[in-house]
């Protein structure tokens, strides 16, 4: 049975893409927005340089990033200070994000075998916060459930001791301090290259036409006949 789906020559497809206008401009501030939002100072500063992109002060990308290595690096005390010294209004004004922050110093530690100094860091910060905030509770409850265990990396909770847990904290951290510095905390192009796919598998069903096989390259696929 023949299929009934409209077939576009490549022809055709690439006249289309022609035919829409993007700007420069456009481009290349999507493309700083990516630099930014991810923190490639030196790729942003020299884009920058040689697309005449709107200035951005670029010393901020290097504190944020000093703010996400810490906490990535287990140092929270640390990161705490820093974004303090940015802003401590970030910290004064979210207390999730402070909570998480101190959830995390107390992760570290226990990573460390510091139980006696993390049972008592436990009862004095992150007890209170619990009791101020029921939402905290299930958080702090799966935490407090470390000590509870010999051999915390085999524990119904030793999630929370994987590398991954870092990276969610610091990820966090780094959404808060771009808000504060009103810039978006996430970047545009891994969105639009969602829409793209999105709108691809849409269109396969309805139309035979020159598809992208491999997006490292953008190659284009000759439909079938």
């Amino acid at each position: 049975m023949a299929s009934s789906k409209k077939v576009i020559t490549r022809e055709e497809w690439e006249k289309m893409l022609c035919s829409v206008k993007m700007r420069k401009e456009d481009m290349n501030k999507l493309v700083m927005n990516f630099l930014v939002t991810e923190g490639f100072v030196e790729v942003a500063e020299k884009f920058q340089l040689e697309t005449g992109t709107e200035h951005i002060d670029l010393a901020t990308i290097t504190d944020r990033m000093a703010v996400k290595r810490a906490v990535q690096s287990g140092n929270v005390e640390d990161a705490i200070e820093k974004v303090n010294d940015l802003n401590p209004e970030i910290l004064d004004t979210n207390p999730l994000l402070f909570f998480h922050l101190q959830q995390q110093r107390l992760i570290e530690l226990i990573r460390n075998g510091k139980i006696k100094e993390a049972l008592e860091f436990a009862q004095e910060e992150l007890a209170p916060r619990g009791e101020e905030n029921h939402c905290f509770l299930e958080e702090l409850e799966r935490t407090v459930a470390l000590f509870a265990f010999e051999d915390v990396s085999n524990c119904p909770v030793s999630d929370l001791l994987d590398i991954s847990q870092r990276l969610k904290t610091a990820s966090e951290v780094n959404a808060a301090i771009l808000t504060s510095q009103s810039h978006e905390k996430d970047p545009k192009l891994p969105h639009l290259m969602k829409i793209l796919i999105w709108a691809q598998n849409h269109l396969d069903e309805m139309a035979s036409y020159p598809r992208i096989t491999d997006w490292s390259t953008t190659t284009l696929e000759d439909p079938s006949l």
